[in-house]
């Protein structure tokens, strides 16, 4: 599947992906230096925007490395980005360590999987089929 790509800066690098069969493609920062303070967030430029395909979403991850080796990653977890939005990839790092961390222009900063999603209708209703769970929530499963 070809999926269009508008540059919006000249330093702006397209993603690539990290192997044959990786699922996420790299994201980098088009941004000079950034430091990031324990716990602060700051919104990174991508210098990207792309018509994500009717029926397909975004989904922006943390890289494994850089999540688990430095701390950051995105502060809402999971980005998702619309196939209707049309303006730049950003995303929201987030420093979860106690000493500052950088990042430099060119670096990759997350990871974004295109994935198909169905939209549904939501039907109120008063009763749910039964099944063997029930209502069993959180740690409910596999405890005997």
């Amino acid at each position: 599947m070809d999926l269009k790509i508008k540059k919006l800066a000249d330093n702006a690098v397209i993603p690539t992906y990290g192997s044959e069969y990786a699922a996420g493609a790299d994201l980098y920062s088009c941004e000079g230096e950034l430091t990031f303070a324990p716990g602060e967030t700051k919104m990174v430029h991508t210098g990207l925007a792309m018509q994500i395909p009717v029926g397909y979403v975004g989904l922006v991850y943390a890289r494994s490395g850089i999540a688990s080796k430095r701390g950051l990653a995105p502060a809402n977890k999971v980005g998702v980005v619309d196939s209707d939005y049309r303006g730049e990839i950003m995303v929201a790092l987030h420093n979860h360590s106690t000493e500052p961390q950088s990042i430099v222009a060119g670096e990759r900063i997350a990871q974004m999987v295109i994935a198909p999603y169905l939209t549904v209708n939501y039907v109120e209703t008063d009763t749910l089929d039964e099944t063997d769970r029930g209502t069993g929530g959180f740690g409910s499963t596999g405890t005997k």
